[in-house]
């Protein structure tokens, strides 16, 4: 893996604990937000288009190295297919679990 790959890949890591960061210094003392509650609908959008732009930069990264652009190494492939790959099999395997709580609510005697 290239030196600038490993940059990029810190980079994301820090973003992504700075956005930790920034989450859990909106919450109280008791961890619940200090503003209002995040919709459910909003979030699961939210991580589905995450989902989304993960796999079409994956794709885009694929075609520029099938046309033999020069910036890109197979390497910057494969990690980014990798990671629309895990991050789809976690999208799927969320669904499962809604999908699968829905059926044992629906099956609640009233």
């Amino acid at each position: 893996m290239s030196t600038m790959n490993v940059n990029q890949l810190l980079s994301q890591m820090k973003t992504m604990a700075a956005q930790v960061e920034q989450s859990s210094a909106n919450l109280n003392v008791d961890g619940v937000a200090k503003t209002d509650k995040p919709d459910f609908s909003n979030l699961l959008k939210q991580s589905i288009d995450s989902v989304n732009e993960t796999q079409m930069s994956a794709g885009q990264l694929s075609n520029a190295f099938e046309k033999g652009d020069p910036d890109v190494s197979l390497a910057e492939v494969m990690v980014a297919l990798e990671k629309a790959s895990v991050s789809f099999q976690a999208m799927t395997q969320v669904r499962n679990k809604l999908l699968s709580a829905y059926q044992e609510v629906m099956n609640m005697p009233v």
